[in-house]
Order: structure tokens, then sequence, then C-alpha cells
């Protein structure tokens, strides 16, 4: 699908940053906030999503790392505060003012909770491990109040240990987990050796983005966008009537189920094989065969199939922790009864 005529603002003005200060405790580079700062669109619509079905585990972001071998709390405990201290997405909290929802950014400290589980003398742990895995996902989060980040050490013997991650994704997407679990690798490591890891704060921060995106998409500019999307999207299907073997519920619920599978290598060798023929990406091949799969379940050849993207297309947001990913809505048309290539 091509985009816009004009390019996009993210490929032309560059992102400024806030003005610097002094260093905190716990952290390289740290800058003042304003008083008020927005919520990029991503998070709004965490927002919304939130007040209109509050305290849902729907859009939790929930990780557990199995570490084996020996652990030092107090390390790990001291790597988390730098980790958080770093990253300013980490220390956010949200209200509404004037009926406009603004986030604010707490000072960094030298420590951040780290509650332990033990569960050592039980015979099955496992269940118990799973169970706790569910509570922790499902405990809802004070967005006001905050913190959007909770952590929870479950000791499972003298050399077994899991940790538990949750963030509420107003603050994360899958890519800010990448950059977490990382940075929090290389402070432990740095403080079981008895040495403090001094990292540069990220060159830009969530919040110069979030400036920078509304100063941006105003005006002209996202007009522009929202008319090439209602004229993309114009009299598209609201939904897909797929054979299934029960009725759609009237109220949808966030209850779902998946199924993994693995393709052997002769397969995934043959569709390498058909990518580089058709000079498309994995993604375009996959996504023509999904598309193929519905037309042919639904006899429908007006298709919209959603995809997340990343939403970092600028190199200064790479290393930063915040919600960028976007859903990107794909409209498919298999009419005329085209081959698949």
């Amino acid at each position: 699908m091509s985009g816009p005529t004009a390019p996009h603002p993210s490929a032309t003005a560059p992102i400024p940053l806030l003005p610097a200060h002094p260093c905190s405790p716990g952290a390289d580079t740290t800058r003042v906030e304003p008083e008020e700062i927005p919520l990029s669109f991503a998070q709004e619509r965490m927002w919304f999503l939130e007040r209109l079905d509050p305290g849902q585990p729907t859009y939790h972001v929930l990780s557990a790392l199995r570490l084996g071998g020996a652990l030092h709390p107090e390390a790990l405990a001291r790597a988390l505060a730098a980790v958080v201290a770093r990253h300013d997405a980490l220390r956010t909290r949200f209200r509404e003012r004037h009926g406009r929802p603004l986030q604010l950014v707490d000072p960094p400290a030298d420590t951040f909770p780290l509650p332990v589980l033990d569960l050592s003398a039980l015979h099955a742990r496992e269940p118990v491990l799973r169970r706790v895995l569910h509570q922790a996902a499902r405990h809802p989060f004070d967005l006001e109040r905050g913190p959007v980040l909770r952590t929870l050490l479950v000791r499972l013997g003298p050399a077994e240990h899991v940790l538990l991650v949750c963030m509420h994704h107003i603050i994360s997407d899958r890519w800010s987990m990448g950059l977490f679990w990382r940075d929090l690798a290389r402070h432990y490591d740095a403080f079981t050796r008895g040495e403090r890891l001094r990292l540069p704060g990220p060159e830009l921060r969530y919040a110069d983005f979030v400036l920078w995106q509304r100063a941006q998409l105003q005006g002209e500019p996202l007009e522009r966008q929202l008319r090439y999307w209602e004229e993309r999207l114009a009299g598209a299907p609201l939904g897909l009537e797929l054979p299934g073997d029960r009725p759609r519920p009237a109220v949808r619920s966030a209850r779902g189920g998946a199924v993994h599978w693995v393709l052997d290598e002769t397969r995934s060798e043959a569709l390498r094989a058909l990518r580089r023929r058709e000079g498309a990406t994995l993604h375009m091949l996959l996504l023509s065969a999904f598309a193929v799969l519905l037309g042919r379940y639904t006899g429908e050849e007006d298709l919209v199939v959603g995809t997340p993207v990343a939403g970092r297309p600028r190199r200064e947001v790479e290393e930063v922790i915040g919600l960028f990913v976007n859903t990107l809505a794909l409209r498919v048309n298999l009419s005329g009864a085209p081959s698949f290539r």
C-alpha cells in the first residue's frame, strides 16, 4: 500500500531535546520537564481504552525470565532502579486536567521496589508459579497514582528464580521490553562485580518525542494524513464474517487463544526462495497468503487486515523506552480473481 504523497513529518524535521539540567542520582542525563506534557497519539488510545473499561488487564505487558545459578537480589534491585532512572517513560504517571490527559514524569530514585516471593519450600511449585503469573498479569494499574511498572522476584530454589516484570502498555511495547532487559542485564552484571555502570541516557527521551510529534502533526500536515486514510478506507467492510463454530458474541471480550506451529526447513526455504524471486519481504509474502486464505473462507473480495508496526522510523528513537507501536490497516483487493503473484 502506498503512503501519502507528501513526506511524513518523521522524515524531515529534527526532534529537538528538552533543556538539560545537572544529573540526578542513578542517571547520567536528565532534563527539565515542561509543566504539562501531553500524551502521544498512541498513548491517547491507551488512555481512552483504560477510561472506557478501567482496570482490565487487556493492555498489560508481562514478561517472565527464569534465572539459573546464584542470584544477588540486592544487585538486581539496584539494577532495576538504574534502568528506571535512565528511561523517563518508566517513571511516568497520567492524570487529567480540564478534560485533557497529561503525563507527569517523576524524578529518578536510588531504589526500586522488588518484592520477593519464596516458593522453595513447596513441593508443587510450578502450578503456584502459574497462578502467581496470572495474578500479576491481571492486577490493575492506577495510571494516576503510579507506578505503571511492577516487578516480583519468585524464588523456586537456591539456584532458580523467576523475575516477573509487568508494565502497562501506555509506557511500553515489545521493542521497549527488549531495551529494558538489555539494560537490566548490563547494570546487574556491573553491580555483581562491585562496579557502577555509567551509561549515558538516551539522546532522546519519550517526552521529547511526544512534544515533537504534537508540533508536527497538527494543522495541514495532520489534515493531509487524515484525508489519505479516510480515502483509503472509505467504504471498507466493518468486519469479516468467518465461518466459526459459534456466533460472534454481542459484547466483545478479550478471551481468546493462540495456536503455535513451526514450518519445517523445506517449506521455509521454499518461502525464502519465492520471496527472493519476487523481490518481496517475507512479511509481504505471508500477508498475501493470509489474505488469500481469508478470501477463500469468507468469499469476500475487500479485506482489511491489521498488522503491528514498530512506529520508530528514525534512529533517534531506537534507544527510547515508550509506546511507539501502531496498528496499520492494510486494505487488500482480491477482486478479478488475481493470481497469488
